[in-house]
Order: structure tokens, then C-alpha cells, then sequence
């Protein structure tokens, strides 16, 4: 069994999807009568779906963060950061390195190398 999908709540849907599109190469699958918006993983891992947000839930009060595996975290980091996405500082941790941002939706992300520490 695989985690296969990760619903995302979001106030501004298309912005969300945007976000996720731009910086990390989700492709968008929108099916007609459907108000989630599945964006397709680019590298097989989960689908995340953005699922409009009641208009009481609160935002970016998780308890869940995407953490996003990325060999050259610093490079990736700065890549984003011209395409208007700032990452906070690099961390450096035990064999890695991640740095933390948030969504258009205020949820959590992390660009991190554990998955390829030695």
C-alpha cells in the first residue's frame, strides 16, 4: 500500500494550483462536475488535491507539512526564489540540509535533501 494523495484545503484554489504547478512541476487534472483539482505528481510520488476550504476553517493551522525531496536544496532554493517563491534559511541538519516556506494557503512546505544523505 502507497500514499498515493494529499488533499490540500484552500481559500484561493487556482492560486494553490498555480503555486504547485509553477514551482514544482504538478500538472493540473481537472475533472468536469469535480470541485477538487487533482495535480498529478511529476516524478510518481503522492497527488495532491485542492479541495475549496469551508468558510470556517482556519488556514494554514496544520499539523502537516509537504516535505519536497530535492538533491540541491540551496540551487532549488534559489531558483524559486526568482520565480517569486522565499524559501526561509537553509538548515542544516544531521547529513542534510531543508529550508521551510508556505503555500498560497498558508500550508507548510519544506525543500530537503534527507532523501539523498549518505
Amino acid at each position: 500500500m502507497a500514499l498515493g494523495r494529499i488533499i490540500l484545503y484552500a481559500r484561493d484554489v487556482e492560486a494553490t494550483i498555480g503555486f504547485y504547478e509553477k514551482h514544482f512541476g504538478f500538472k493540473p487534472l481537472r475533472q468536469a462536475g469535480d470541485r477538487i483539482v487533482e495535480l498529478l505528481a511529476p516524478d510518481g510520488g503522492a497527488n495532491l488535491m485542492v479541495h475549496p476550504a469551508a468558510k470556517t476553517q482556519k488556514m494554514g493551522q496544520s499539523s502537516v507539512k509537504l516535505v519536497f525531496d530535492v538533491e540541491l536544496v540551496e540551487a532549488f532554493r534559489a531558483k524559486c526564489a526568482s520565480g517569486g517563491l522565499e524559501f526561509g534559511p537553509l538548515h542544516q541538519a544531521d547529513g542534510y540540509v531543508f529550508a521551510n516556506a508556505k503555500d498560497p494557503s498558508g500550508n507548510s512546505i519544506s525543500i530537503s535533501s534527507r532523501a539523498f544523505r549518505r
